[in-house]
């Protein structure tokens, strides 16, 4: 009997260890909110936050407070006051307008460095076949940054520095997960005369997607509301530049489930809207250098909501799927995950207006980045439909793109 006690007491123990570890694991290390917004934490009994700057009322499964003014915060979040404690930053942003655009855009990005997509055997003027990256540590998705001591900036940089080498060995410098490493590797002269290193690479990617917002204040735009991924590594592509450009649509395929469809379009002689400037995993951010390239009507400014003034039910959606002016299509809010600050996927939206669906299905590519707007705020953005049902689909909160778009330099 005590043994069964025992077990049961022990079961007990570690059901409540991995309670409070999953709630501890679950807090955020940072939070973005507006002036005035609440902030709110879910925990459990012993868990508490505190700030110098501001005051949290705790109970046993919410802790939140008020802020108050703008700038950067740190709370001190703590279990039983003395066991463990970590910090939990806050961007305090002012409010601030946008003019929610709609339109569809081209992209094209410029890494820092060119991207490994792939590698392959090289047959020598000897006929036999090599692997010169073997054992370099190079691997698909890093950057070469340099080679010797000369920085490379496109493909046909490399391509250059390469042939000229002779067959020497090269020291290569390149960036794998964030850090920067080197290693040495010998050419090898191919029959048509030329020196290869048996790795394929890119120096930009092209796209389009939708114009979110313009920001006046720091003449800032957001779009897309998700990172632009190279296609071979489906990493994000670190970009040194880019540049946005109006589009005009060529053909719309329509959605069905299993099979999003998709918008595509041209961007030959079409007008520059500004320079990218950030390609994050909550969309693609820069300066509007055009204004009169986004066909916007300024008067149209409007608050972003706070997460605490999103609502379930009726919104709607803006874009231009005709190359002539934005519509507004009527959508659902079906879920909102209002803590959510680690991804794009912030709400989930269902396409209602029969006119959208008639000429799209639901949701497809290019519409990314279509703003949100509820109650006459801005509320986010599109960022991803449901493959197997293409009415429906995900959001991204405005204020996290807003935050974005307020670190372009």
């Amino acid at each position: 009997m005590k043994e069964i006690i025992f077990k049961l007491l022990l079961v007990f123990f570690l059901l409540v260890i991995y309670m409070y570890t999953l709630v501890w694991q679950n807090l955020p290390n940072e939070l973005v909110v507006f002036e005035g917004e609440k902030i709110e934490f879910k925990t459990i009994f012993g868990i508490s936050v505190n700030s110098n700057q501001e005051t949290i009322e705790t109970s046993s499964n919410t802790s939140e407070g008020i802020t108050n003014e703008a700038g950067k915060k740190t709370l001190e979040v703590s279990l039983f006051d003395k066991l463990l404690t970590k910090d939990v930053e806050v961007d305090v942003l002012p409010k601030t307008t946008i003019i929610p655009v709609g339109n569809i855009a081209g992209v094209k990005l410029y890494t820092s460095g060119v991207l490994v997509v792939g590698m392959s055997e090289i047959e020598g003027v000897d006929n036999k076949k090599y692997k010169p990256y073997e054992n370099t540590g190079i691997v698909e998705g890093d950057r070469i940054t340099k080679i010797d001591e000369t920085y490379i900036s496109s493909t046909n940089e490399l391509i250059n520095i390469v042939n000229k080498s002779n067959g020497e060995s090269i020291k290569i410098t390149y960036i794998h997960e964030e850090e920067s490493k080197e290693c040495s590797i010998e050419p090898i002269q191919t029959s048509s005369d030329e020196y290869k290193l048996g790795l394929w690479v890119r120096d930009s990617a092209a796209g389009v997607g939708t114009v979110t917002f313009y920001e006046p204040s720091t003449k800032t735009f957001g779009a897309l509301g998700h990172g632009i991924t190279d296609i071979d590594t489906g990493e994000l592509i670190n970009i040194a530049s880019g540049e946005f450009i109006t589009t005009r649509i060529l053909n719309i395929t329509k959605g069905e489930s299993g099979n999003p469809g998709k918008i595509q379009g041209t961007i030959e002689n079409q007008k520059n809207i500004g320079k990218i400037n950030k390609n994050s995993k909550f969309g693609i951010y820069g300066k509007v250098e055009n204004l009169s390239s986004l066909e916007i009507d300024t008067s149209k400014e409007m608050d972003v909501a706070t997460r605490d003034e999103i609502q379930l039910g009726k919104a709607t959606i803006l874009c231009s799927l005709d190359n002539k002016s934005v519509q507004e299509y009527e959508i659902e809010i079906e879920k909102i995950y209002k803590e959510n600050n680690y991804d794009n996927k912030s709400m989930q939206i269902k396409v209602t207006d029969e006119r959208l669906l008639g000429k799209t299905g639901g949701i497809i590519q290019g519409m990314s980045g279509s703003p949100i707007i509820q109650n006459g705020k801005f509320v986010g953005a599109v960022t991803h439909v449901l493959v197997n049902n293409p009415q429906e689909g995900y959001g991204v909160f405005g204020d996290i793109m807003l935050k974005q778009a307020k670190e372009v330099d």
